[in-house]
């Protein structure tokens, strides 16, 4: 029976969500851009689960689901109740944290609920922010995706990502941490160096032999009569 919350969360999430504003929220229209939202932690009944969103709406969904409170303090946790901004309805009671951009995951503002992990108040929560102005599900991978196009990761370090969300073994683990810290990429750069400066060097002779000689692609008979 606890499939049904998880199948609304998910119709709300695609189905056409209807814009709302209760007394007290931010009013204010959300810039342009996209804002997307997820559930972080995984799908199951457990005792936190987090729900995080990026994008330049996420600080109206934040104000729109704990009004009337501010914005808490930048990346410190706060205790606040969480209300449906429709009906105001209270949805839960969880830490927010509020990263604003560039110092975020994926560099831009990010907002993350940590909602007790039932699957009526993970669905309560993502149906609410379905109804947010400015919000969407995320795809997947959408979220880290963001972070390599905002240079907050390199390729390298999405695969070892990836990789550590799925290694299953403790060498999977220790390979996949090394690879997240960068140590395949300054490997890689290593090997981009090496090779780049023969070629360097091979562009330079190139360019003498063009203006010494007066003519692109001089062959090396030119070359002995020059001598």
């Amino acid at each position: 029976m606890w499939r049904v919350p998880w199948t609304l969360a998910a119709r709300a999430a695609r189905g056409p969500r209807r814009p709302c504003t209760r007394q007290g929220s931010d009013s204010s229209a959300p810039r342009s851009g996209s804002t997307i939202f997820a559930l972080s932690s995984g799908q199951g009944r457990c005792g936190i689960a987090v729900i995080r969103t990026s994008g330049p709406a996420s600080s109206h969904a934040l104000r729109s689901l704990t009004a009337p409170r501010d914005l808490p303090r930048p990346r410190y946790a706060c205790l606040r109740l969480l209300s449906d901004p429709c009906s105001g309805e209270p949805l839960d009671r969880a830490l927010v944290l509020w990263f604003p951009g560039p110092q975020s995951f994926t560099g831009e503002d990010c907002a993350e609920f940590h909602v007790h992990g039932g699957p009526a108040v993970v669905s309560g929560v993502l149906q609410a922010l379905g109804r947010v102005p400015g919000l969407r599900p995320a795809e997947a991978g959408e979220f880290t995706r963001r972070a390599f196009a905002h240079g907050k990761l390199s390729l390298t370090e999405v695969e070892g990502l990836a990789d550590l969300i799925h290694a299953e073994t403790e060498a999977q683990r220790r390979q996949a941490l090394r690879q997240l810290d960068g140590e395949l990429g300054h490997l890689c750069r290593g090997w981009a160096e090496t090779l780049t400066k023969p070629t360097a060097k091979c562009g330079s002779w190139k360019w003498h032999l063009e203006h010494i000689f007066g003519m692109p692609g001089a062959d090396r008979g030119s070359a002995q009569e020059h001598t």
